[in-house]
C-alpha cells in the first residue's frame, strides 16, 4: 500500500508539476527532425576548385531552391554555372522524369576549365552537358560495382596483386608459388629470386622496385590463424530459413602476422635479409619505401603494446637496420596521429610527436636521427598537415587550442583553425582567424582558400580568403536561420565548467526543449560517447543533433561533455584513459553536470539518466554500475561491455598488451552484479562492429545475478543506437524512470 501511494503521488506530481512526457510531447519530438529540416539557407557551402584555375563552383541553398554558381576568385565575381531552366528541360526531355529547375541534384559534377562543359550523374546515367550550346548527351548507364568488397575488419593478406614493371621497363616482378619471380619483357625468360616462400611463410604480392631497377623488395609474411565472429541472421529478406555468417575479427591478445622486408638483386639473385632485432615484437610494420639513391629503404615499426614506434632505415647493400626516429611512452604512442614527410633534399624529415605533452612538428636530420629544431610549440595541438611547400619552405596545417589574442582567450579550445608556418618555426600566420571551427578548401597553388566556419550555436559563414595573410577577398555566404527560429528552434548552450580536479575546463552542450519553461524542473539526460581516440561534443552548427534534440522535447535537459580521456587537449589529458577505460571520464562529467545544475535551478540533479552506443553503450552501463548515487537510469546500445571481446586495435591501444587484469576490472560483465538502477540493453543481431556476444554475455551475467533489466534485440540490424524502434523504446524508458510517467500508447503517438 505504501508503495502504491508513493507511486500515485509521483504520478500526480509528474502530471501537475511537470506535465512532461505527454502525447503532445511525443508527437513534437518525433516531428522535430522534419520540422527543422530545410529551414536554413545559404549554408553547407562545399566549394570545388576547377583544375588549376582560380575558379570554383558550389551550390547555393536559397529560399528559391538550389543554385549552382561559379566564382572567379581573381575577379571576385559570382555567376550561375548554367541556365537551370534549360538544363531541367533537357533532362525532362531525355529521361521523361519531372526535373525542377530549383531542385537539381547533379551527382559527381565536374566542370571543365573553359566553363563550357560539365559532367554529372543522375537517373542512373552519366551525362555530358555543353553549357553554351545547351546540348545534353547521355553517356550511358552507371556501371554497377561487382565483386565482394573486403570488410573493414578483414586483414589484407597481401596474397594478390598485379605484376609490377621495373622503372626501366625491362622486367616484370610477380608472385608465383609463394615466391618472388621476375620475367624479362624482351625475352620472356622467367627467373625465380626467392626459394624459401611457403604456404605458411609466403612473400607479399606487393613488390616494390628500386628506382635504379636493380633490386626488388617484398615482405615475407608469417600468417596466423584468424579469429572469426559468427552471426545467425534470423530473418533474412530473401529466404525463410536463417543464414549463418562469419566475419574476421581479431581481438585483444590474438596472434598477429609477422613481416620481414626482404631485398633481392635481380641480376645476381642475392638476398639481403635484415635482422629483426629492431622490429621483432610487431603490432605491424609498414611497407618499405625506397629512397631515391636505391641504397636504402625506410619503414615504420609499431611495437605490440604501442609503447614504441620507430622509423627505421634498411640498407639495401648489407641488410643492416638503424633507427632514425624513435617515439616511446610509458603508456602509449598515438601512432595514428604521427605525420612523416621526407624532404626532397634527402637530408631532413618533418615528424609529428606528442613528446612535450602536445602534438607538434619537428625537423629531423636524416643522417643522425637528431632533432634539428622544433617547428611548432606551445600549449595547443597540431591536427593535420595539409601541404608541404618545399620551394618556399612553408607548412600548411590545422590546429586547435591556440589562442590568437586576449579576445579569444576563453574560446572553445577544440575549435579548428588553419595556419601556415615556416620550416624554421618562424612566420606563423593564422589563415582563418574568426571564432569558430573552420573547414577550408585551397586552390591548387595555395593562393586562395574558401573558408566555412561556425560554432555549435552560431550559423555558418563562408568567405574567400587570401592565403598570403588570411584576409577576406570576397564574402560568399552567411547562413540565414530566421525560418528555423520561426519554428521555435533555440540554439544549444556551449557550457564550460571545471572537471574532477577543480582546475581543468570541460566543454559540453546543454540542449533544452523548444517549449522550455525555466519555472519547471527538468530531469537531466546525458548522451555519452567518451571514446577515447577523439573528442565528441559537436563543435559545428547543426539545427538538429540527431540523438539529443528530439529527446529533449519530452521534457528533459539533454547534455553532452568531453571529459578527461578524450583527445586534442593534451597528452596528459588523454592518458587518463590508459588501462582505465572503467573511468570513462565520468568523474569529470559528474562535476560538469553538477556545475550546470548549480547555475540553473531548473536542472534536477536528483534525476539524471545516461545513454550511448558502442563505447558510449559500455560507458552508459558503467555509469550506473559504478556511480549509481548520481546516474539513476541507463540506456546502453551495442556496447563493448567487455574489452576482451572487442576489436584488437581499439582496445590494445588504450588498455595495453598483454591482456591483464585491467581488462577484467572495467568489464560490465564481471561487474553486472553491482546493478541497482534501471537499465535497458539494446543490440543489433548483425552488429559487425562490436561482437553482439558482448551484450549477450552481459545479459547472461545479469540473469545469473537475478537483476531486473530490459533487453531489446533487433533482428537484422548492425551497429546501431536502436533505429526508430529503439529510439521509441529509449523515449519510453526515460519518461518512465525519470519523469515517473506512464508513456502514451504507441498507436496514440503516431
Amino acid at each position: 500500500m505504501r508503495r502504491f501511494i508513493s507511486f500515485m503521488l509521483l504520478a500526480i506530481l509528474g502530471t501537475t508539476l511537470y506535465a512532461q512526457g505527454t502525447i503532445e510531447d511525443y508527437k513534437r519530438a518525433f516531428g522535430l527532425r522534419a520540422k527543422y529540416s530545410n529551414k536554413v539557407y545559404y549554408d553547407n557551402v562545399q566549394p570545388n576548385w576547377i583544375g588549376k584555375t582560380h575558379i570554383f563552383w558550389y551550390v547555393r541553398n536559397t529560399p528559391d531552391g538550389r543554385i549552382y554558381v561559379v566564382v572567379n576568385a581573381d575577379k571576385q565575381k559570382r555567376v550561375q554555372l548554367f541556365d537551370h531552366k534549360k538544363l531541367a528541360q533537357a533532362l525532362r526531355t531525355a529521361t521523361g522524369r519531372d526535373y525542377k529547375a530549383e531542385a537539381l541534384y547533379l551527382d559527381r559534377l565536374s566542370v571543365e576549365e573553359a566553363l563550357d562543359v560539365c559532367r554529372f550523374q543522375t537517373n542512373g546515367h552519366r551525362w555530358t552537358y555543353n553549357i553554351r550550346k545547351n546540348k545534353l548527351t547521355d553517356e550511358g548507364a552507371i556501371p554497377q560495382q561487382r565483386g565482394r568488397q573486403r570488410h573493414w575488419m578483414e586483414r589484407d593478406d597481401e596474397l594478390h596483386a598485379d605484376p609490377v614493371t621495373s622503372p626501366d621497363g625491362k622486367y616484370t616482378a610477380y608472385i608465383k608459388n609463394h615466391n618472388i619471380y621476375v620475367r624479362s619483357r624482351e625475352t620472356g625468360k622467367e627467373r625465380q629470386l626467392s626459394i624459401d616462400g611457403t604456404l605458411a611463410n609466403y612473400y607479399s604480392a606487393y613488390i616494390r622496385w628500386s628506382p635504379d631497377s636493380k633490386k626488388v623488395v617484398a615482405c615475407k609474411i608469417r600468417p596466423t590463424e584468424k579469429r572469426y565472429v559468427y552471426y545467425v541472421e534470423s530473418s533474412p529478406t530473401d529466404q525463410l530459413q536463417p543464414k549463418l555468417h562469419k566475419q574476421e575479427y581479431a581481438k585483444p591478445g590474438d596472434e598477429l602476422p609477422f613481416k620481414v622486408p626482404c631485398i633481392y638483386e635481380v641480376e645476381t639473385g642475392r638476398a639481403i635479409i635484415p635482422s629483426t632485432e629492431l622490429f621483432g615484437h610487431q603490432y605491424y610494420i609498414t611497407s618499405p619505401v625506397w629512397d631515391k639513391d636505391s641504397r636504402t629503404l625506410t619503414f615504420e615499426y609499431n611495437e605490440r603494446g604501442h609503447q614504441n614506434y620507430r622509423l627505421l632505415e634498411l640498407s639495401a647493400e648489407d641488410g643492416s637496420v638503424r633507427p632514425i626516429i624513435n617515439e616511446s611512452s610509458d603508456k602509449y604512442v598515438n601512432y595514428y596521429r604521427i605525420y612523416r614527410h621526407h624532404l626532397k633534399d634527402g637530408k631532413r624529415i618533418i615528424w609529428s610527436s606528442e613528446r612535450d605533452n602536445w602534438n607538434h612538428l619537428y625537423m629531423y636530420d636524416r643522417a643522425t636521427g637528431k632533432v634539428l629544431h622544433q617547428i611548432t610549440s606551445g600549449e595547443w595541438y597540431v591536427r593535420d598537415v595539409l601541404r608541404i611547400d618545399e620551394e618556399n619552405e612553408w607548412i600548411y596545417f590545422t590546429a586547435n587550442g591556440m589562442p590568437l589574442d586576449e579576445a579569444h582567450a576563453n574560446e572553445d579550445p577544440y575549435h579548428i583553425r588553419y595556419y601556415r608556418i615556416g620550416f624554421d618555426g618562424n612566420g606563423l600566420v593564422c589563415l582563418t582567424p574568426e571564432a569558430g571551427t573552420h573547414k577550408a578548401w585551397f586552390s591548387h597553388d595555395m593562393k586562395y582558400l574558401v573558408d566555412v566556419y561556425s560554432t555549435a550555436n552560431e550559423a555558418p559563414v563562408a568567405a574567400l580568403r587570401q592565403v598570403s595573410d588570411g584576409s577576406v577577398a570576397m564574402p560568399l555566404e552567411k547562413a540565414d536561420i530566421s525560418r528555423l527560429e520561426a519554428e521555435g528552434w533555440h540554439a544549444p548552450e556551449v557550457f564550460v565548467a571545471k572537471g574532477r580536479d577543480g582546475q581543468t575546463d570541460m566543454w559540453g552542450l546543454i540542449i533544452r526543449p523548444s517549449n522550455f519553461d525555466p519555472t519547471k524542473k527538468y530531469p537531466i539526460v546525458e548522451y555519452i560517447y567518451q571514446g577515447p581516440g577523439d573528442h565528441y561534443v559537436p563543435k559545428a552548427f547543426t539545427p538538429h543533433h540527431y540523438y539529443m534534440t528530439s529527446l529533449a522535447e519530452l521534457g528533459f535537459i539533454v547534455v553532452m561533455v568531453d571529459g578527461m580521456g578524450t583527445s586534442f587537449r593534451s597528452r596528459e589529458f588523454e592518458n587518463v584513459c590508459y588501462k582505465n577505460l572503467k573511468d570513462a571520464g565520468l568523474p569529470d562529467h559528474i562535476s560538469w553536470i553538477k556545475a550546470a545544475a548549480d547555475k540553473y535551478a531548473y536542472m534536477d540533479i536528483d534525476r539524471v539518466g545516461i545513454y550511448g552506443c558502442s563505447a558510449g553503450g559500455q560507458e552508459a552501463m558503467t555509469a550506473v554500475l559504478f556511480h549509481p548515487e548520481f546516474y539513476k537510469a541507463a540506456y546502453s546500445a551495442c556496447g563493448c561491455h567487455d574489452n576482451r571481446m572487442d576489436k584488437i586495435w581499439w582496445n590494445e591501444q588504450w588498455l595495453g598488451y598483454p591482456v591483464g587484469e585491467q581488462y577484467k576490472e572495467g568489464s560490465n560483465v564481471e561487474n553486472a552484479h553491482l546493478l541497482t538502477r534501471p537499465l535497458m540493453l539494446v543490440v543489433g543481431e548483425m552488429d559487425d562492429n562490436v561482437d553482439p556476444a558482448s551484450t549477450m554475455q552481459v545479459v547472461n551475467a545479469l540473469i545469473k545475478a537475478n537483476k531486473d533489466f530490459e533487453f531489446v534485440f533487433l533482428p537484422g540490424q548492425r551497429h546501431t543506437m536502436g533505429e526508430a524502434y529503439g529510439e521509441h523504446k529509449r523515449y519510453d524508458f526515460f519518461v518512465r524512470h525519470l519523469l515517473g510517467m506512464n508513456p502514451p500508447l504507441w498507436n496514440e503517438v503516431k
